[in-house]
């Protein structure tokens, strides 16, 4: 399974903790279990197979971010996304953008352009092509805003 694989279930991770008030310790838990991780792996194939240590290291640190960074992240989003508050966008976007903006700020080995391109991707799969240009725009907004400042 790749960092991409790991990615993606770190997204489910973090769109489930979207939904009520969740430890990132008790999703973590819960979920990367690997008796969970089995029994889910029959409808979903993301889940098939055992994770490395290394994806397991990236999943738990990518959620554990985002959950000590959300409003932060959020504040980001709702900076960028003009015209747009938060309560009006899709749950899933929103886990998109905490994912792709907290890899872009804080984890050192993903560079800012394959963190926008796999978030486009993730929301494409998972929403429409137009949430997948909405993403872009705002991680493109906010990378350029980066830059800038570097």
């Amino acid at each position: 399974m790749s960092r991409k694989k790991a990615r993606e279930i770190a997204l489910h991770l973090i769109f489930e903790m979207g939904f009520k008030e969740f430890q990132a310790e008790e999703v973590l838990a819960d979920r990367l279990d690997e008796s969970i991780m089995s029994s889910i792996s029959g409808d979903i194939a993301l889940y098939a197979g055992k994770l490395s240590e290394a994806q397991t290291a990236y999943i738990v640190a990518v959620v554990k971010g985002v959950a000590s960074h959300l409003q932060e992240l959020d504040a980001v989003i709702e900076e960028n996304a003009h015209g747009w508050n938060m309560s009006r966008l899709s749950k899933m976007t929103v886990a998109v953008l905490r994912l792709a903006l907290y890899e872009m700020r804080y984890v050192e080995d993903v560079p800012t352009g394959a963190a926008i391109n796999e978030a486009v991707e993730l929301a494409k799969t998972y929403e429409t092509e137009e949430a997948g240009a909405f993403v872009n725009g705002i991680l493109g907004t906010v990378s350029r805003a980066q830059e800038a400042v570097e």
